[in-house]
């Protein structure tokens, strides 16, 4: 996995704590944070794309105490 392409989210700024996203050479989405770059979440676009549409219509605040 060395091999893949990280880009820096841009919401993370000038943090310190940063996001991380690359394409997986099957398609697959991989996400990792700074903190834990060891750590990789494997998934599709389709499935990222869900989440994202999720969490801005706030539907993911139950678990952040929002």
């Amino acid at each position: 996995m060395s091999n893949l392409a990280w880009q820096k989210s841009t919401y993370s700024g000038e943090a310190a704590n940063c996001v991380y996203v690359a394409a997986g050479d099957d398609g697959t989405i991989k996400l990792r944070e700074s903190d834990h770059p060891g750590t990789v979440l494997t998934t599709t676009p389709e499935r990222l794309a869900a989440f994202i549409r999720s969490a801005k219509a706030g539907e993911l605040d139950r678990f952040t105490g929002s």
